[in-house]
């Protein structure tokens, strides 16, 4: 029997308009923009703009220019993720019914306070478990978040197109996981859950971000399964860094892409120094099917 033909590629652009874009992100859409060129395909620029209080349609605007300044188009979008919560709402639906989510009360502060919660990978605070045995909302339900239940000591692991095999562990480098919060009546799917739907819903089959996002792959993975979505196949950036080796940040304004344009600098003087991953072209289906 002769194997399916592969599917047509399809990447995208996720920036969040909570800021003027900076260098750090510029490279990773500028290189998941070269692999869909590479690959013949499709790049789809979806706006995630589910931070309410620090989205802004002027960085809207901003980022937009500022793409193209750099020489990268979109063949599909913008797409609004806060124009899609009908989709979020309905893959909560499935994770509850499911099994796969429990009511917790929890604030970051009760985490941080509850004895010595271990970190997880990504320097995130591993929630210990208060609220696992609940099964209904509190009877306040302005304010509480609905967690994923994570499958303690599983391996969860996946080919990276930059890094290889990937392997975490359940419980050892993440913990529970928050895919929803209510917060003073305000309803805000959690990245975890709406970049999962988003990007199933898309078609994408590769989604290129920073390393910073490795451990944020294994969660989700385990959301893909959860309701039962086929994974992309994923290709995570190195960071760009400033003078002291940190990451970079928005509110770095001088590292934005306004300020080098600002500056007088050209778009090939910022290509030139971005690092590009380029070790395995893409291939499709390094992730099986649920």
């Amino acid at each position: 029997m002769s194997a399916s033909p592969a599917p047509p590629y399809r990447g995208r652009l996720a920036p969040s308009p909570t800021g003027l874009l900076h260098v750090g992100h510029a490279q990773t859409f500028w290189i998941a923009a070269r692999r869909a060129k590479a690959a013949n395909g499709t790049l789809v620029l979806r706006i995630e703009d589910l931070d309410r209080e620090r989205s802004r349609l002027e960085f809207v605007s901003a980022l937009m220019e500022d793409l193209r300044w750099l020489g990268i188009e979109w063949s599909e979008g913008p797409f609004f993720q806060s124009e899609r919560m009908e989709l979020y709402h309905a893959a909560l639906e499935r994770l509850h019914a499911g099994g796969f989510v429990y009511p917790c009360v929890c604030s970051r502060r009760d985490v941080q306070s509850a004895g010595q919660a271990p970190h997880a990978a990504d320097d995130e605070l591993i929630y210990p478990g208060t609220c696992r045995r609940r099964t209904e909302p509190p009877d306040d339900k302005s304010n509480f978040s609905w967690r994923f239940r994570i499958p303690d000591g599983e391996e969860i692991s996946f080919v990276d197109a930059e890094w290889g095999q990937v392997k975490f562990v359940a419980g050892r480098d993440f913990g529970d996981f928050v895919v929803w919060s209510q917060r003073n009546g305000q309803e805000t799917p959690a990245y975890q859950l709406a970049v999962a739907v988003d990007d199933a819903a898309m078609g994408i089959t590769e989604v290129v971000r920073g390393e910073d996002l490795l451990v944020s792959t294994a969660r989700q993975l385990l959301v893909y399964r959860a309701l039962g979505l086929k994974p992309p196949d994923f290709c995570h950036c190195p960071l760009v860094t400033n003078n002291a080796g940190e990451r970079l940040a928005k509110r770095d304004d001088a590292m934005s892409l306004r300020a080098w344009r600002e500056a007088g600098k050209m778009p090939e003087d910022l290509q030139a120094s971005f690092k590009t991953p380029w070790r395995r072209p893409w291939r499709p289906s390094s992730i099986p099917s649920p």
